[in-house]
C-alpha cells in the first residue's frame, strides 16, 4: 500500500494533520490503534492562533457551534482550605483583540466532527484498531508495518502517536523526561453560578484546579475540570464517594461557581514534561505529545501540537515532501519554540505546587504584580497565545 503521508496516531492532533494534509490534496493513511467506540471524558481548549489551522482542514465551521468561548482567563491565588480567594488577576481578552483567548470543546464531539471529515476527504485513508509497529526508512521512503501486518510505504511519516510513540524509538529519537509526582484528575462538572466564559486556575498547593466553560449541559452551566495534585492525593481523592468528592472540588475551587456536580466520569493520568531530542529522523517527523508533552497549564499542550502541524503545511511542497531538507527546517522551526514552552509551563507548575506559606505569599505578590502592570499584562496575554 502506498502513500504520500502516513500518520501514525489518530487522536485529536493525528485527525487534525489527516484532515488537513487530505484538504490539501496529498494521500494520506492515519492509522488510529483507538475504536470508534472508545470515549474520552477531557475537552480541549483550542486558542486563536489554533483556528487558521482548524479552518483550513475544513473543521472549524462544523466545531464552532460546539465551542465555548474563552473571553477571559482568571488565576485566582487561595491559599489555604476555606479561605477567600488572597489574589484574582483577570486576563481579558478585550485588551488585545476583538476575539476570545480560545474556545473549550468536548472531545468526543472533537473526534466525532473529525472523523467524519476525514471519511468525507476522497484521498484520506482512516484505519482504525491496529497500530503502527515497525518502521524502516532510506532516503526516498519510508516502509511502516502494522500490528496487524498491513506494509505502507510513505514518503514521510509523521508521528503523532502520543507520549508513549512507537515511531520515535523506531527512529532513533531519544527524549528527556521531568516527572513531578503529580496526576491530574480530568472530569466535568455542572454548577448554579454562570461561567460567563472565564477560564479560571486556582492555585492552592499540589497544581493549579482548572475550571474550563463548556456549553451548557441539561440547562445548566457546564464547565471541564483538570485537577492536578500529588500522585497519592490524586488517587485518594478519586476514590472518594460521589458526595464526598463533590464537597471535596466545591472547596478546592473557592466555590467560585457555586456547589459543583459531578457530570462525568473521572479520568486520572500522570503529569511530566517531555521533549524529544530531535523533531525528526529520516522520512519521520514528530508532533504533538510524540515530540513534547507539557503540563496541562494555560492551554499550551495541543496549541503547541498544532503549531507543529501549522509548520509541517507551511514546509510542506509536493516536489520534496519529507525529504532532508523538509525535516531539518522542520526541526529548526518547531523544537527550539516547544522547548521553551515547555520550560515556561514547567515553572509555573512547580510554583503551584508549592505549599509553603512564605512561597504562596511570594507567588500571590507576583500574580499581582504582573496583572497590575498594563504593559506586562498584554504581553504576557500575546505569549500565552504565541503571538506577538
Amino acid at each position: 500500500m502506498d502513500t504520500d503521508i502516513l500518520i501514525s496516531g489518530g487522536g485529536i492532533a493525528g485527525l487534525t494533520a489527516a484532515a488537513a494534509f487530505g484538504t490539501a490534496g496529498y494521500r494520506v493513511i492515519c492509522v488510529d490503534p483507538a475504536t470508534p467506540a472508545e470515549a474520552d471524558q477531557r475537552s480541549t481548549a483550542f486558542l486563536q492562533p489554533a483556528i487558521g489551522v482548524l479552518d483550513a482542514a475544513g473543521l472549524w465551521d462544523d466545531l464552532r457551534p460546539h465551542a465555548a468561548p474563552l473571553q477571559v482567563m482568571q488565576i485566582v491565588d487561595s491559599g489555604r482550605s476555606g479561605a477567600a480567594p488572597r489574589t484574582t488577576a483577570r486576563f481579558d481578552a478585550v485588551d488585545i483583540s476583538d476575539h476570545p483567548f480560545g474556545w473549550n470543546i468536548p472531545n468526543q464531539t472533537l473526534r466525532q466532527v473529525m472523523a467524519a471529515r476525514v471519511a468525507d476527504l476522497p484521498t484520506v485513508t482512516h484505519i482504525t484498531g491496529t497500530a503502527t509497529d515497525r518502521l524502516m526508512t532510506r532516503q526516498s521512503e519510508a516502509k511502516v508495518t502494522l500490528t496487524d501486518g498491513t506494509r505502507i510505504r510513505a514518503r514521510l511519516v509523521i508521528a503523532a502517536d502520543g507520549r508513549d510513540s512507537p515511531m520515535r524509538p523506531a527512529a532513533g529519537i531519544g527524549t528527556r523526561t521531568t516527572r513531578f509526582g503529580q496526576r491530574a484528575l480530568v472530569f466535568t462538572v455542572t454548577h448554579p453560578i454562570p461561567h460567563d466564559n472565564i477560564s479560571t486556575e486556582v492555585h492552592r498547593s499540589g497544581g493549579p484546579f482548572t475550571l474550563v466553560p463548556l456549553p451548557d449541559r441539561g440547562g445548566q452551566p457546564c464547565s471541564a475540570v483538570v485537577w492536578m495534585e500529588a500522585g497519592p492525593t490524586a488517587e485518594r481523592l478519586r476514590a472518594l464517594p460521589q458526595a464526598e468528592f463533590e464537597a471535596a472540588i466545591t472547596d478546592r475551587s473557592a466555590g467560585l461557581l457555586g456547589a459543583l456536580t459531578l457530570a462525568s466520569p473521572i479520568g486520572s493520568f500522570p503529569i511530566i514534561a517531555q521533549m524529544a531530542d530531535r523533531m525528526g529522523a529520516e522520512r519521520l517527523v514528530l508532533m504533538a505529545e510524540a515530540a513534547h508533552v507539557l503540563p496541562p497549564i494555560g492551554a499550551q499542550g495541543l496549541n503547541t501540537s498544532l503549531a507543529d502541524l501549522a509548520a509541517l503545511l507551511d514546509l510542506a511542497d509536493p516536489a520534496t515532501l519529507g525529504d532532508a531538507a523538509m525535516i531539518e527546517a522542520y526541526h529548526r522551526r518547531r523544537h527550539a519554540d516547544a522547548k521553551a514552552r515547555m520550560m515556561g509551563v514547567g515553572l509555573l507548575n512547580r510554583a503551584s505546587m508549592t505549599g509553603l506559606p512564605p512561597l504562596q505569599d511570594l507567588r500571590a505578590t507576583l500574580l499581582a504584580q504582573m496583572h497590575g502592570i498594563a504593559p506586562l499584562r498584554r504581553s504576557l496575554m500575546r505569549m500565552g497565545l504565541g503571538v506577538r
